[in-house]
């Protein structure tokens, strides 16, 4: 792995980490630059989810930016179908036009996201019943299935709905992909398709990012700039892997 690689996998961690989430779509997004295979990137993006967003979690979460009122009726039903979307085996093709799918509609909510800004006090509203059941079941399939937390999605859909402020949002973002991303790993392992042999340099790198930003998104303000940022990652990602 060379210097670019190393820096882009450190700017991934200190990006995603600072809104809350783990960065697989970053990860997946790098990797497919240099064409690695299916099982390696998904299981090197759901180790490293684990990592960034753990951190993510840990730092949101000593500032108060947790709510388990908000992130259990998400949690409790993605983790299953998490499990379950790990053991779908997909073809080099399928995974793919699925992952560039999934990259394109991740860079587009990244983008036209708004939160709420941080003058404003941290709140929690119980989320409606139904519509986390059958968020938690689709991000959690999905999740499983290409070795992403989910946390891209469930951010906007939380502030959408008016659930959490921006940083309660990130902070239980961060939680559900932590646990769906050991759900997949879980999952891949029982059945064989877990690959490690890509993961060794990224570890450090993604350490550093994570630490630097979780600390910056838990004490600063606005993350338009990074989420954009992001998107622009991804879209180009898409474009190469269409191309």
């Amino acid at each position: 792995m060379d210097n670019l690689q190393h820096f882009a996998v450190m700017l991934i961690a200190m990006l995603y980490s600072s809104v809350g989430h783990g960065g697989a779509t970053g990860y997946l997004a790098i990797m497919s630059f240099w064409g690695v295979a299916p099982d390696v990137m998904a299981t090197t993006a759901l180790t490293l989810n684990c990592l960034t967003a753990g951190i993510s979690s840990l730092a949101y979460g000593r500032r108060g930016y947790l709510s388990m009122k908000l992130s259990l009726p998400f949690i409790l039903i993605s983790i299953p179908f998490a499990y379950l979307g790990a053991t779908v085996p997909l073809t080099e093709k399928q995974f793919g036009w699925m992952l560039a799918a999934v990259l394109f509609v991740s860079a587009l909510m990244l983008w036209f996201h708004r939160g709420k800004v941080d003058t404003e006090e941290p709140f929690v509203k119980s989320p409606d019943l139904k519509v986390a059941a059958i968020a938690g079941a689709i991000l959690g399939f999905v999740s499983g299935a290409l070795g992403i937390g989910g946390g891209v999605f469930l951010s906007p859909l939380i502030i959408l709905c008016g659930w959490a402020d921006s940083k309660t949002t990130a902070g239980c973002s961060a939680l559900f992909i932590v646990l769906n991303s050991f759900a997949g790993l879980g999952a891949r392992y029982l059945s064989g398709r877990v690959d490690f042999s890509e993961i060794v340099p990224f570890l450090f790198f993604a350490l550093v990012g994570a630490l630097i930003g979780s600390y910056y998104g838990a004490s600063r303000s606005s993350q338009k700039g990074l989420r954009q940022l992001i998107a622009f990652v991804l879209i180009i990602a898409v474009v190469k892997m269409l191309i």
